[in-house]
């Protein structure tokens, strides 16, 4: 049981990625929980970027400009110019998504939720195929951002820059919920594992 505040970035970590993916997916209503519940905030709107985003771009020949256009109500100028922030330049915008790379793929789901003006992001291994100027960036608008972050990462520095909270999944079936960067949750750990 856990309750998140407005100003909460969360690290979820631990050895159970599955169990991480598996919440996340629960939360966004694409998986049913086996017991429990939840219930979003009545002035919550949520953005997710799965581990896995092949469900949206597998068989799609649309081009990444008309792609990002069905997330948002800006006009192809804004659109343009919006990709080229987000390093698609000149032509690329006019891709099949479906040839993609792994990271270009990552940087279109990025995209789409930066445009649904959602105030609380869960993001599933973000860094996974990007490059360190692409993480870099990723860091830098997660740590910018005024909403929700719920955050399941291998990024040391994404962690300790973004996050003020750190949820852990135990292997005996556990949970941890300290408040504090992820170097302090490293460091209360260390204490804990000393005491024993």
């Amino acid at each position: 049981y856990f309750t998140v505040s407005r100003t909460d970035k969360i690290a979820f970590v631990g050895e159970n990625e599955l169990a991480q993916t598996a919440l996340f997916q629960v939360l966004m209503g694409e998986l049913e929980p086996d017991e429990g519940s939840y219930k979003w905030g009545i002035s919550t709107s949520q953005s997710y970027l799965p581990k896995d985003n092949s469900d949206y771009f597998e068989g799609c020949k649309t081009e990444l400009v008309d792609w990002l256009r069905q997330y948002s109500v800006k006009d192809d100028v804004y659109l343009r110019g919006f990709l080229g922030r987000m390093l698609f330049s000149g032509e690329d915008a006019f891709k099949p998504v479906n040839v993609l790379s792994g990271g270009e793929k990552v940087r279109c789901m990025l995209s789409k939720m930066m445009l649904s003006g959602a105030n609380v992001v869960l993001l599933d291994q973000p860094t996974n195929h990007l490059d360190m100027e692409s993480i870099q960036a990723v860091n830098k608008g997660l740590t910018a951002f005024p909403g929700v972050v719920l955050l399941a990462s291998h990024d040391h520095e994404m962690l300790q820059t973004v996050c003020n909270r750190v949820i852990a999944f135990q292997s005996d079936g556990t949970i941890i919920d300290r408040v504090g960067t992820y170097d302090e949750y490293l460091e209360w750990l260390d204490s804990q594992k000393n005491k024993k």
